[in-house]
């Protein structure tokens, strides 16, 4: 996938602002934040956890060979 010039970017915003209008525009960008955020929180929260499950085998594993 490319980068977006400022072109594809300027239509983009365009196009928004054709279908929601501007008073709706701040509202989309918050909840689209938010579901961002929230992405970012759970995918954080699965490598944890599966970082968390390695590193506990590899304790048990250590614990058998003993």
């Amino acid at each position: 996938m490319g980068n977006l010039g400022f072109g594809e970017m300027l239509l983009i915003g365009v196009a928004l602002l054709i279908f929601f209008g501007p008073s709706r525009l701040p509202e989309l960008g918050k909840s689209l934040g938010k579901g961002i955020q929230e992405f970012k929180k759970a995918s954080r929260e699965l490598t944890d956890s599966v970082k968390d499950e390695v590193a506990a085998s590899a304790k048990d594993d250590k614990e058998e060979k003993k």
